[in-house]
């Protein structure tokens, strides 16, 4: 079977989804977690953009056993230079370099005749040729660009040495005939004894991203890119999940196959939900709350009979267990150690002891811990530990029929602790307001969402929050896991303001 490798852009492309922000041990745990899922490449981030994204890159550079790492660059060579340095010690290290080729891209963003792009591609692919073995290009907007000028642009590319060629639908406005035949236009005219590897990008604005990916295979392209959950700009970027299980349900169709092991995916799509801060809808294909649930009378008959009638992917395919071996407040670290390690994680010693409490902790509230309540426990404290600000206490006074009272406590990176006091029509209000008296500034609070890990009254809550600055209209995203809702919505509004704060937006 064809062989499809699967490129990753969640930390890239997905972390710029307005209002996300991932941190460097945020994202090299999120990469360790797309190896073992079985991504190809992996897009690090954009080494030249910060200090931090540079970081990040270098930190999941060193870590990666498996996966290329790739870094983004301009077509400029302090781009360039910037993404090599932070590459350099890579096991298998890619650079991905892009310019704009539509005309509306050229004249009114970069300002530059077609010829003059034709020779920046040629100049900076060469440099890049250089220094790396692995060199993709991207014509930015490909889809909205003039096909011969298009095809000339590819053709300068791989002409300079890049062997992989990524065909982007930046804006989301193709759809699967059209980008399907775009593939099949230039994998038929380019010229290149080396084979060339084609790979598809592509934005959901009209909902094909999907659609779209899978159309590129169909006409020749060995690679998709995309997004776990489909985060990114805009609508978002193809749902990698979505593809590789299309991939696997349709292998009498498509007559391909992928190194994506599967039963790691709902895991996968767990820990970027929560460390982003982006929940799941509840009827999203693949690892959606409702994506195995059966409402209808006759739909449940028919499962009961057999869950071929109405099941096309199983539970258990994508790693939604039916039944896990629950923790409770009598297991003791062995037992918890042995239980994170199923989970994927390679714990320090450091980060057993902080994490053993933690469990403890929520144990004497929780009658059974579960896999779920675990990885939501490893991904806040991943989260909260590098952290400036600390939530400390939250302390409530409830009056029926009034205004509600709140006192908050938060240490700051000097361990100093900082405590005010507000009032609210509601205990949420008032915690936030008093949090907002902290931080000293005046978000403007656009989202609020509780959701519970698992079922029954003793789930832990898991609160999103999104908090926009008044004067800039930033958007920042925050998340809080907690036994009790009213500290779990304390941290995440804790976390955001605190990520306000440093921004520097109010």
């Amino acid at each position: 079977m064809r062989k499809i490798q699967f490129f990753d852009t969640t930390l890239r492309d997905g972390e710029q989804t307005p209002g996300v922000n991932f941190n460097t041990s945020e994202k090299v745990q999120i990469a360790m977690q797309l190896e073992k899922w079985g991504i190809d490449t992996i897009e690090a981030g954009f080494p030249i953009a910060s200090q931090g994204d540079f970081e990040a890159v270098q930190a999941i550079a060193k870590s990666a056993t498996k996966m290329t790492v790739a870094g983004l660059a301009r077509c400029q060579k302090k781009d360039i230079d910037r993404a090599y340095e932070a590459l350099k010690d890579a096991k298998y290290p890619q650079i991905h370099i892009f310019l704009a080729t539509s005309d509306v891209h050229m004249k009114y963003k970069l300002k530059l005749t077609r010829e003059q792009v034709i020779a920046s591609i040629k100049e900076h692919i060469s440099y890049a040729k250089e220094r790396f073995e692995k060199v993709q290009f991207s014509p930015e907007d490909a889809t909205r660009t003039d096909k011969a000028f298009l095809l000339e642009a590819v053709q300068t590319a791989i002409d300079a040495g890049a062997t992989i060629i990524n065909v982007p639908d930046t804006v989301g406005y193709s759809n699967p005939t059209e980008y399907g035949a775009l593939f099949a236009y230039l994998i038929e005219n380019i010229q290149s004894e080396e084979d060339i590897i084609f790979s598809s990008h592509c934005h959901d604005d009209l909902g094909m991203a999907t659609a779209n990916a899978l159309a590129a295979i169909e006409n020749g392209a060995n690679r998709v890119e995309g997004a776990i959950n489909g985060i990114g700009e805009r609508a978002g970027n193809t749902a990698l999940e979505e593809v590789a299980v299309a991939l696997h349900i349709r292998k009498d169709f498509y007559g391909c196959e992928s190194n994506i092991v599967l039963n790691e995916t709902k895991r996968t799509s767990d820990i970027v939900a929560r460390l982003s801060g982006f929940g799941v809808p509840k009827n999203k294909a693949v690892i959606g709350g409702n994506a195995y649930a059966h409402e209808s009378g006759i739909h449940q008959d028919g499962v009961l009979k057999n869950p071929e009638t109405y099941e096309i992917i199983t539970p258990q395919l994508v790693g939604v267990q039916t039944n896990s071996l629950p923790l409770g407040k009598l297991s003791g670290r062995h037992a918890f150690t042995t239980k994170m390690a199923e989970l994927g994680y390679n714990l320090t010693e450091g980060e057993v002891k902080q994490l053993f409490k933690k469990f403890k902790e929520l144990a004497d509230k929780k009658k059974h811990i579960t896999d779920e309540d675990l990885i939501a426990l490893q991904a806040d404290e991943v989260r909260h530990s590098e952290e400036k600000y600390q939530l400390k206490t939250v302390q409530l006074q409830y009056v029926s029929n009034g205004y509600q009272g709140a006192v908050v406590s938060i240490s700051d990176e000097n361990q100093e602790v900082h405590t005010a006091s507000a009032i609210g029509s509601g205990s949420i209000q008032a915690i936030y307001n008093s949090i907002d008296q902290i931080f000293e500034q005046q978000p403007r609070l656009v989202n609020y969402e509780i959701m519970a890990l698992t079922s029954g009254e003793d789930a832990q809550a898991e609160v999103h929050v999104s908090i926009e600055c008044q004067v800039t209209n930033q958007r920042i995203n925050g998340i809080g896991v907690d036994f009790d809702v009213l500290q779990a919505s304390a941290k995440a509004y804790t976390q955001a303001s605190a990520i306000l704060k440093e921004k520097g937006a109010n």
